[in-house]
């Protein structure tokens, strides 16, 4: 299976007390699905991964598969610095169901470059699912090299990287470097548009929680070669994909999603809620691409 277009890396929602919100998960998932997304990425760091417990991690995969039912794709987030725990859980999350694996390369040990190509060629013997390798050295302090993508390339279920470096340079040298039904994904909004003309293939998506058609849309148009259309829709919602790391990557999107009253706004420790002036910044962003005037229209919709 391949990985492409508009991925949304889905958040958790969480109640009051901090348990996880299963109602408004398998809403939050309906509404992805409505929208056009094209794959969706339960259990990554936008869903708050590290403070899930195991049995949650697994729940929240499951609900999305069971709301998602084969419409779309689902690639569970399967990661951590213990290779031998990632094989454990990618055999989980392959008895569950799931579609695919996204894997974070291991943080605070910082393997070497062979350490990472072992670390990964495990993993794929564990399971049969793909895997789409995930390198975002801002957060791991490792960086997945080019070369090391194009080794791992050559194993049969290893499908894709989705590449949150930042360096364009970088991913230009991955997709030189890898075989062409190898899907390289943008890890951050902002490159997607430049990432598709180098020949990427899509984006998994923090501010598609918020505007997935729009999200969608923008792949689509990049895929096709349409990139008039992609740019129009990156101009309009760059401030949006900017502000979602006005702090730490899911404090503002939850934020933003409360204010759409699509969840509560609660995150477990160590992550808060953001401070009193990037909670006006964030509804100032969302008013001027125009989010809140339509939830509020679909709101009067809805109750008549």
């Amino acid at each position: 299976m391949r990985f492409e277009g508009c991925g949304t890396a889905i958040v958790t929602p969480f109640q009051n007390d901090f348990s996880v919100d299963e109602e408004v998960l398998r809403k939050l998932v309906q509404r992805q699905i409505r929208a056009g997304v094209h794959f969706l990425v339960p259990c990554g760091t936008t869903g708050e991964n590290p403070t899930l417990t195991h049995k949650e991690h697994l729940r929240v995969v499951e609900i999305t598969l069971e709301e998602a039912k084969g419409r779309v794709p689902v690639l569970a987030g399967a990661g951590g610095y213990n290779t031998a725990d990632v094989m454990d859980l990618a055999r989980e999350l392959e008895a569950l169901g799931a579609d695919g694996l996204l894997s974070v390369t291991p943080y605070y040990n910082k393997p070497t470059q062979e350490g990472l190509y072992q670390h990964y060629r495990a993993i794929a013997g564990a399971t049969r699912l793909p895997i789409v390798l995930y390198n975002v050295p801002g957060r791991c302090a490792t960086n997945l090299e080019p070369a090391t993508v194009a080794r791992l390339a050559k194993i049969e279920n290893i499908v894709g990287v989705k590449e949150a470096s930042g360096n364009i340079g970088q991913m230009a040298a991955v997709l030189n470097a890898v075989p062409d039904n190898f899907s390289v994904l943008a890890g951050d909004d902002s490159v997607a548009l430049p990432l598709f003309s180098l020949g990427g293939k899509g984006v998994i998506s923090v501010a598609a929680n918020e505007v997935p058609r729009e999200m969608a849309r923008l792949c689509e148009c990049g895929l096709a070669g349409d990139f008039a259309g992609a740019r129009a829709i990156h101009r309009k919602y760059l401030p949006l994909m900017e502000i979602n790391f006005v702090e730490s990557n899911p404090i503002p999107v939850k934020a933003a999603m409360s204010l759409m009253g699509l969840l509560e706004p609660v995150w477990r420790l160590p992550l808060v809620a953001p401070k009193a002036e990037n909670w006006k910044k964030i509804r100032e962003v969302l008013e001027t691409v125009e989010v809140l005037e339509r939830v509020a229209v679909a709101a009067t919709s809805a109750a008549n």
